[in-house]
This record gives C-alpha cells, sequence and structure tokens, in this order.
C-alpha cells in the first residue's frame, strides 16, 4: 500500500553559476540550528574542496539535511556550470520538487534555462528564490516576468505556471513572499518548502527499491552510493540484489555493512531507512551511479538518465622533459595511472583511456573547466606530468560523414565590443543565431558554434571586452563538421639551448614578441618561452651571455631594461598551446614545450 511521509521533503536548489545557491544553503543550515549559536561558520560551507572555494564554484553535488518545525528537509546543493550538468540531471532523480534560484540583477541566465529544462521535463514542482533583493541594480519585477516568460518557452503546464516566488537576500539570510514586506528571516522559504513540495510516496510494505543517484568517494571506506529510497525498507545487514536499468545482464548479491542518513553537514548511522529517506551505503565496493539496490525476492531495476557524453579529450603523459622529476613527488607511469583511475571513483562523466604506450593516458570530459579542475587538483597533490593539447571527440553518421560537437554560446557584452567578438567568433566558424539589447546598456549575442571553436577563445574573449564580458555555454548536440579552424595567429619563441635565462639574452628576445619567464629562470632546448609577433616559431638564445673584452665592461649591462614578462594560469597555458606542443605540469611550474625537443627532429617533422 502507497504511504506518504509527511516528515520529510526532498528538494534540490538549482541556478546559474553564481546566483547564490550555496550561501542559501548556508543560511538554511544556520536558521535551523544546525549550527550552534556561537560555532565559527565560514562562508559557503558547502564548498568543501580548495578549488570550489577559490574559484567560489559548486563542482560536486552536495547533500545536507536540516529540520523545520519536526519536518526534516534533505537539500541537495546542485553545480550550475555546463560542464558539470551530469551532476544535475541525476540528483534531480531523488529529489520531489526544486528551489530555481534567480538572481535579482542578472535573471534568467543559459544555465537557469538548462537546469529548469531538466526539473520540468521530470514533471517536479518548482518554487522560484529570487535572490539578491538587497542589490543596488535589484530589478526583482522584471526578473519574475523573465522567469514566466522562460517556463512559457519550455512549455511548462498550468501547473508549473502556478509556482510560488519568494524574494530573498541569501547573504543577509532573510526570505520575504511579497515585495515591500518587512524582512526578519528565512521562515517564509522553510514554510513555501513544506506546503508547496510535495510529500515523498512510495509502498512500506513493497520489496526494497534504492536507485543511486550520485557517489561519495572515502579513502578509508571506499565507495559511497548515495540514493533514495523509493521502495520497502532497508537495513543494516540486510542481503540485496544490485541490477542496472542500462545492463540488463548485471545482477550481483551484496550485503548491506553500513547506513547513513544526513542531519546537517554530517553523515548519521542508521540501522535502517524507510520510503522517502536519502540514504548513503558504504561498504559495497564497485557501487555505480544508475544500479538499484533490490531485495532478493523480486528484484526490479529502476530506469535513470542516462550520463552525458564526454565531448572533450586530452592526453596525459608522464613527463620526459629535461627538468623532469625535480620538483613533483609522483613522477611515474603507475602513479599516474593509479591517481587517474581513482578519479573514476567519483567523477562519472570522466573516461580514462589506455593508448599505445603505458607513457600516456586519454582522458575525456565535459569541457575545458571539467579537465583544468582535475589537473589542478593533481598539481596540489604533488603530480608532475605533461597534457596535449585539448581535442574535440568527433562521431560519425550511418554514410560515414563526419560529425562534431555543437555548442550554444550566449555571450553579454557592453555594445562597443560586439563587432570585434561577432569577427572572432564568425572566423572560428560561429553562427550568430540572435542578437538583442539587454538590461544596462549591454548586447546579448547568441552563436551556435563547434565545441573546438571555443577551446582557447576564454582568454582572448576577456581581452577583448576588457573584462567586461560574460560568455556561457550549453551543449548542442552533433552537426556535420564544420571545416578547419586556425587557432593561433601567433607562432611560439623557443628555447634554442638549455641552462638558465639571462637578462642580456631576454633583452635580444623581447624585441621579437611577449615573453613567458623571466631572469634566472632555468629553460631547456624546445621549451617555449614566449610568443612570437608573427606567425611563424623562431628559436632565440635567452641563455646567451655579452662577450667581455677590454672595450666591453660588464657594468653597462645595467641599462637593459626587460619588460615584465607575461606569466600564464593554467587555463591560459591549456589555451595557449598548440598541437605540437605540450604543457608541462608541476606543483611548482607550469612550462609549455614542443612535442619534439631536438631543432633538426622538429624540422623535419614539419616539413613531412
Amino acid at each position: 500500500m502507497k504511504m506518504t511521509r509527511e516528515d520529510v521533503r526532498n528538494i534540490a536548489i538549482i541556478a546559474h553559476v553564481d546566483h547564490g545557491k550555496t550561501t542559501l544553503v548556508d543560511q538554511l543550515l544556520k536558521q535551523s540550528g544546525v549550527f550552534r549559536t556561537n560555532q565559527v561558520v565560514e562562508e559557503r560551507v558547502m564548498d568543501s574542496n580548495d578549488i570550489e572555494k577559490e574559484r567560489g564554484i559548486t563542482i560536486l553535488s552536495k547533500n545536507t539535511a536540516v529540520s523545520y518545525n519536526g519536518v526534516k528537509i534533505n537539500i541537495i546543493d546542485t553545480p550550475g556550470h555546463a560542464d558539470f550538468g551530469g551532476e544535475v540531471e541525476r540528483v534531480l532523480k531523488m529529489v520531489n520538487g526544486v528551489v530555481l534560484v534567480v538572481d535579482a540583477f542578472e535573471g534568467a541566465m543559459p544555465q537557469t534555462k538548462f537546469v529548469l529544462k531538466k526539473a520540468l521535463e521530470l514533471n517536479l514542482p518548482v518554487i522560484v528564490c529570487i535572490n539578491k533583493i538587497d542589490r543596488p541594480e535589484a530589478r526583482p519585477r522584471e526578473v519574475i516576468d523573465e522567469v514566466l516568460e522562460l517556463f512559457i518557452d519550455l512549455d511548462a503546464n498550468e501547473e508549473q505556471l502556478e509556482c510560488p516566488f519568494v524574494f530573498a537576500s541569501a547573504k543577509s539570510g532573510v526570505a520575504i513572499l511579497e515585495l515591500g514586506d518587512t524582512p526578519q528571516n528565512m521562515q517564509p522559504l522553510f514554510e513555501t518548502i513544506i506546503d508547496y513540495i510535495p510529500a515523498p510516496e512510495g509502498d512500506a510494505e513493497a520489496g526494497t527499491q534504492v536507485l543511486i543517484s550520485t557517489i561519495d568517494y572515502n579513502e578509508y571506506v571506499g565507495r559511497i552510493g548515495v540514493g533514495k529510497v523509493d521502495n520497502g525498507v532497508i537495513k543494516v545487514n540486510q542481503d540485496v540484489v544490485i541490477v542496472n536499468a542500462h545492463e540488463p545482464e548485471k545482477s550481483r548479491k551484496v550485503k548491506i555493512n553500513k547506513l547513513y542518513e544526513y542531519e546537517g553537514l554530517k553523515k548519521v548511522e542508521v540501522q535502517e531507512a524507510t520510503v522517502g529517506s536519502i540514504v548513503a551505503i558504504s561498504g559495497i565496493s564497485d557501487i555505480h551511479i544508475g544500479d538499484t539496490i533490490c531485495s532478493p525476492e523480486n528484484p526490479v531495476a529502476i530506469p535513470f538518465q542516462k550520463i552525458s557524453e564526454p565531448t572533450i579529450a586530452m592526453h596525459f603523459l608522464v613527463n620526459d622533459s629535461p627538468l623532469a622529476g625535480q620538483e613533483g613527488k609522483f613522477v611515474t607511469s603507475r602513479h599516474l595511472r593509479e591517481r587517474l583511475f581513482r578519479e573514476l571513483n567519483t567523477d562519472v562523466s570522466l573516461r580514462v583511456e589506455e593508448t599505445e604506450t603505458t607513457e600516456s593516458y586519454k582522458v575525456s570530459g565535459r569541457g575545458e573547466l571539467h579537465l583544468s579542475v582535475l589537473i589542478e587538483n593533481m598539481r596540489r597533490e604533488g603530480f608532475e606530468f605533461a597534457v596535449s593539447k585539448a581535442e574535440v571527440l568527433y562521431k560519425q553518421d550511418e554514410n560515414g560523414h563526419k560529425l562534431e560537437p555543437m555548442e550554444r554560446a550566449y555571450i553579454d557584452i557592453p555594445e562597443e565590443f560586439a563587432g570585434s567578438v561577432i569577427e572572432k567568433l564568425s572566423s572560428r566558424k560561429g553562427e550568430l543565431l540572435g542578437m538583442s539589447t539587454a538590461n544596462g546598456g549591454y548586447t546579448r549575442l547568441e552563436f551556435s558554434i563547434p565545441a573546438r571553436g571555443l577551446i582557447g577563445y576564454r582568454g582572448e574573449f576577456m581581452t577583448d571586452t576588457k573584462g567586461n564580458g560574460i560568455i556561457n555555454t550549453s551543449f548542442d548536440g552533433y552537426a556535420p563538421f564544420k571545416g578547419e579552424i586556425q587557432y593561433r595567429k601567433q607562432g611560439s619563441l623557443i628555447a634554442y639551448e638549455s641552462g638558465e635565462a639571462i637578462t642580456y639574452g631576454l633583452y635580444n628576445a623581447q624585441e621579437r614578441g611577449t615573453l613567458f619567464i623571466g631572469a634566472g629562470e632555468k629553460v631547456y632546448s624546445g621549451m617555449v618561452i614566449g610568443q612570437n609577433g608573427k606567425t611563424e616559431d623562431v628559436e632565440v638564445n635567452v641563455c646567451k651571455r655579452k662577450q667581455l673584452s677590454n672595450t666591453r665592461s660588464s657594468g653597462s649591462d645595467d641599462a637593459l631594461r626587460l619588460s615584465p614578462p607575461r606569466v600564464l594560469s593554467l587555463e591560459q597555458s591549456l589555451e595557449f598551446i598548440d598541437t605540437d606542443e605540450l604543457l608541462e605540469v608541476t606543483p611548482k611550474s607550469l612550462r609549455i614545450r614542443k612535442k619534439i625537443l631536438d631543432p633538426t627532429l622538429r624540422k623535419r617533422a614539419n616539413r613531412k
């Protein structure tokens, strides 16, 4: 018989990047008494890893739970970036409704559309929370219309259009139901969640069914499956069977070792859980997303969203440069292989494939951000390796034609930069679909562009718009190959010999272009030390000293002035490298180099 758990609500918080999801969750945690009154709580407490904190983005979805008037609200904080869209799709399977957070100034953005579309497809009720109403340029009334227009664009039904609106300032920790009310606390949002989001339903008498929607990983207990109990009861020491809707032949008997539920930021051990509870299960070694845990009498798999395929790949190689092994702790191919395969435990949108040599692995992901976060994490853990330029993954249709992944790019820029952006994207095979004026004198452009056309573009975009542009992209399916794209107009300046860069040598080299290194840095033959002003690659000797003689004194060197070098970040380096180059990554340095270091062999390869 069906039962309804009135004491539980399961919600996901979805939004575009930077609209304040994670800050909102902080406030719900604080105001429900999860923390002691005098406890010092850091901001955005849900963004637990260092990169999430620094960049202010959420990468992995997180679970937490708060209690309000005797009702337990399970909250899932989801990522907003398109690269991590795979996370959002699956998480929505665990919940009975969503809170859509929209910035009161920026309004509905591309990613708002992406996550809302997923929620509406699953028929989930939506509460719209218009956040940052205390921003000086906030325009909540116009944003309401924008959001409703978005609902209509996405074919929402009557019921979904009747959604409640809540106005909030997550930073100040207040919410109101009508503009003009006096804000006090988050109570209006709590009440709306309990009134509007349906309680979970299921058959408590039936056999156990738990669909695993996310995977957590812990060094001590290994993989932890997180999912919602759809039917029945799950208990510790229970014998269960694992089945999967996409793999009909899969069927494994296992035992439930430990069972947890969420309370605040902690996992609390429980003996059993019933319909509607979100649980974490540890002790099953190779549990995967999309697995259903069932009782052996009636194993029925729950269907789920297939994980989106990767669209971009790069090779991770063992570092073999002349400076290899000097700065990293983990440098061998065994270390590299182990670490990449370990990442697959938690990141389901990632693929790692072995290649012909043991020195190189092909790693595919959802986008540049997805892969650069992995590189940055490995670098901080002490790994030293090299990566190649990102390439897109092509497919073929039934007639053998080449298809490539396309992106929809939404760009907001001040009017005066529109011309140069349109010109740049057109040269990268982008097609302008629409142009409109957005608020605050901004122009909004919408492009359809091959995914490879965006590789290495963001840095250039920031320069072209003097840092005032916003670019957002979402995956837009596969289309016929659009032809070759020239990525870089300028060539590289390449070091001619190994040694230490000297001011005298650098002074002569800087007339050729922009340098990436300063005096005193170690260089080796074949290393890229700058960008040439012209299209071809040029070799320069930066280790060259001035010949001393009676007439040439060493003192007159002081007059040489060097321009400050342009130090590239990880993202900029990944954008800069060309197809015949590699990026050497160590915990302390990032060096760009040619794949073939020897100048004679390199010339021969180029002739071919």
